[in-house]
């Protein structure tokens, strides 16, 4: 998979939240988008992912040779985001069933195993509702971590995270497979010093 990004930019109203944005994001590479809040870096990955529409410029997702139709992207990613909500009235086994409709999981991932590495067994029959942020950001994770798809996007991803799941966190994004993509938006190194190569969202910003 490869995403190739064209003279992309973004403006609500009046103000251009980025402009120019000219990149090719590799399968098998990692990219982190860097800048302060308010920087622009989660609306650059909502207008990458589809979820959010571009003011100018192209986006163009390749796999194989083959460019893929709009409608298309989202059968080859998974996002992460902490403004993107869980369906709280599913059971957290209900909630893996569904995702796996859409998105299947990796080859030996089943349910019972999702919930051994999130030391959740005992809460499989709960509602999603009643989890803590902790337990919520998580399983967020693991549906992006362990879904069967080309291209891994996540943002903010050690967020309500203690010690601990922060440490699983790095464990399982650098286990992710060889011919994924992986994006990310952080402001904290440990989040992504380990990835191929950061980019400021602030080189993008034009003067006002």
């Amino acid at each position: 998979m490869q995403i190739i990004i064209d003279g992309l930019g973004k403006r609500f109203n009046r103000e251009w939240i980025f402009r120019n944005v000219m990149i090719e994001l590799n399968a098998g590479n990692s990219y982190t988008f860097v800048g302060p809040n308010g920087s622009g870096k989660s609306t650059l990955l909502q207008v990458i992912s589809g979820v959010m529409p571009l003011t100018e410029g192209k986006i163009t997702y390749l796999l194989g040779q083959k460019a893929l139709d709009e409608d298309d992207w989202y059968r080859q990613i998974v996002l992460a985001a902490p403004y993107l909500e869980l369906i709280e009235e599913f059971s957290l086994v209900e909630l893996l069933n569904f995702h796996a409709g859409f998105k299947p999981f990796k080859a030996g991932i089943t349910n019972q195993e999702i919930l051994q590495r999130l030391e959740l067994d005992a809460s499989k029959d709960k509602a999603i509702k009643y989890f803590s942020s902790g337990m919520k950001q998580r399983l967020k994770l693991a549906l992006a971590f362990y879904s069967d798809v080309p291209v891994v996007m996540l943002d903010e991803p050690t967020s309500n995270l203690d010690a601990k799941w922060s440490a699983w966190y790095r464990q399982e994004v650098q286990r992710l497979a060889p011919t994924q993509l992986l994006l990310l938006c952080s402001n904290v190194p440990a989040e992504y010093d380990f990835c191929d190569k950061v980019i400021n969202v602030g080189d993008y910003k034009p003067a006002q």
